[in-house]
């Protein structure tokens, strides 16, 4: 496979790194909305493959304060990303800045509108792109990801606590051989319990991010506390599909059944021995399954 250089989309001040995978080029748009602070480097190649084996054009970026793109000083308070998901505060910027960011990223690519394929966090935004732009994404996947309408401490009730305790417990990377280990940490952590972790891959995505948000506790506190002023999830109109592990060891899968339960007619997968990752072994079928999604929102058309 082969991306295109990196390249930068504006919206306001901010800049956002993002690549177009060659292959598949004529294929119809599917933007890849990435996690929690870290970069398009984090979406396995195969994966992107098979969306391009499926007939998509897929393009990738770096949400700010993460990757390449830019990355903002407001302090939210406090500096922890699961405190400020409950608080819900940041002083840097809001959720409709983020959304509005990945329009930025279609506009750069000429696209007037795109399929949306977000993960973890990317999730969240992706289903937020779609209630604040909906004339400009054809249809959306979400995977593993909270409904991005929830509140507050309401989101904890669809974490693993357990989980969290563990993430808590890595220690602070001081140099890139630390934070190669904290990414691995990491990767382990959200791993599918039902399929081999390929440790090389990881340390391939690892290796490409590891200077950037994974280890940012700063950059992802005001990610996850960017508050959201826009609609519910129940007004959203567009073709759905959601995505979740029944192994999740971050997200219960409740917090799926939650999405799919306010977006009409959405339509819910939950993949046996799946983790907080998507595995190899799993990336055609869920290149298939948003293909049918894409397929059958044209026919509807």
């Amino acid at each position: 496979m082969t991306w295109t250089e990196r390249r930068f989309a504006r919206n306001d001040t901010v800049e956002l790194a993002y690549t177009r995978l060659q292959e598949g080029a004529g294929g119809e748009p599917l933007l890849l909305v990435m996690g929690l602070a870290v970069s398009r480097h984090w979406w396995p190649q195969e994966l992107c493959a098979a969306f391009a084996n499926a007939g998509f054009s897929v393009a990738r970026y770096d949400q700010r304060d993460a990757g390449d793109s830019t990355r903002l000083t407001g302090n939210a308070s406090p500096c922890n990303p699961f405190a400020s998901l409950a608080g819900r505060r940041s002083a840097a910027y809001t959720a409709e800045d983020m959304a509005d960011d990945a329009i930025a990223v279609m506009d750069a690519l000429g696209w007037k509108s795109a399929h949306l394929f977000g993960h973890s966090l990317g999730g969240v935004m992706a289903q937020r792109i779609a209630l604040r732009h909906p004339d400009r994404v054809r249809t959306l996947t979400s995977s593993a990801a909270l409904p991005s309408d929830v509140g507050g401490l309401g989101a904890f009730r669809h974490l693993r606590l357990g989980t969290l305790t563990k993430f808590a417990r890595i220690k602070p990377a001081h140099n890139r051989q630390e934070r190669i280990a904290t990414g691995l940490a990491v990767a382990r952590l959200c791993a599918s319990p039902g399929y081999p972790l390929d440790e090389t891959e990881a340390l391939e995505r690892i290796t490409a991010d590891v200077d950037t948000g994974i280890t940012d506790a700063k950059a992802q506190s005001r990610q996850i506390g960017a508050k959201w002023h826009g609609p519910s999830l129940a007004e959203l109109r567009v073709p759905t599909l959601v995505l979740h592990g029944t192994d999740d060891p971050l997200l219960k899968p409740s917090a799926a059944r939650a999405t799919a339960a306010a977006i009409r007619d959405a339509r819910l997968v939950l993949q046996p021995g799946v983790g907080h990752d998507i595995p190899r072994e799993r990336h055609i079928a869920v290149a298939s399954e948003v293909r049918a999604l894409a397929d059958q929102a044209s026919q509807a058309s």
